[in-house]
């Protein structure tokens, strides 16, 4: 690692100001993907800004209409909290298949929608529920979020304090994991909300998350798997890589989403 600075903030009026005495400083949540940067050498920061153990940001509230979580609530509490399950139980079933024990334990929902891996689980589960994310300084729709590969419409030195998402009619998300480090290599989220059908890919996309909007009119017509025959991304526009070619990728989001929608059937 390249030296940095190191402090652990106690509120996010404290991180915030951390934060604006260099322009190269970085915030730290669970660090399961800014950790190995840094030992990699592939990012250099001045100072790390570590928000982990901020309680004000780890929590679940269970409301009427909407499932709240904190930003640096890990994934093992999302999958874990049982009122949260009964609400939106394909939320608590996606957290509960990210990374292994570790991961799950350190790694939190915050940091991982705000570094936007193209094969994270979250992106997909805030796209799909048509979640609302709360910064320190706004609210953004997860339409709006996801702007692209590893980038959101985040603000420098924005801060993520908790997600809100709408309690869907039904909802499941399923995923064809790479068996080394459990990422998507192909994750569907499919929901029916108040707003009508959602359908959100992740691991696929050379872009990232993304709608299927065709799938998403099949399912409003005839929410059945059955529906969703023959219905999958064009190649051109998905990744391809050691773990899989795009063709490869297509058939999975259209196998994932099959089974997803036959698991609220």
């Amino acid at each position: 690692m390249y030296p940095f600075t190191y402090h652990r903030a106690s509120s996010i009026e404290q991180a915030q100001a951390l934060l604006d005495v260099s322009d190269d400083s970085k915030l730290l949540a669970g660090g399961q993907t800014l950790i190995p940067t840094l030992k990699q050498h592939l990012a250099s920061p001045g100072a790390l800004v570590d928000i982990g153990k901020i309680e004000a940001l780890r929590f679940v509230r269970v409301e009427k209409a909407s499932v709240v979580v904190g930003a640096a609530t890990p994934h093992a509490q999302v999958a874990g909290d049982g009122k949260l399950a009964q609400k939106i139980p394909a939320l608590a079933h996606l957290a509960g298949k990210i990374g292994d024990p570790h991961v799950r334990n350190v790694g939190t929902l915050g940091g991982s929608i705000a570094n936007n891996d193209p094969a994270a689980d979250y992106p997909a589960a805030c796209l799909a529920l048509g979640a609302t994310i709360q910064t320190d300084k706004r609210n953004i729709s997860a339409d709006d979020f996801f702007t692209g590969l590893f980038e959101t419409a985040l603000e420098e030195h924005e801060i993520i304090t908790e997600i809100s998402f709408p309690v869907p009619k039904l909802a499941a998300y399923e995923k064809f994991p790479n068996p080394a480090s459990r990422y998507a290599l192909a994750g569907v989220f499919v929901a029916q909300t108040e707003a009508g059908v959602r359908v959100a890919v992740t691991g696929a996309g050379v872009n990232g998350v993304f709608r299927m909007t065709e799938m998403e009119s099949a399912l409003a017509n005839n929410w059945s798997a059955d529906a969703l025959e023959g219905i999958s991304p064009s190649a051109d526009s998905l990744l391809s890589d050691l773990h899989g070619a795009a063709d490869y990728r297509a058939h999975l989001v259209n196998v994932m989403a099959k089974r997803a929608v036959a698991q609220t059937c």
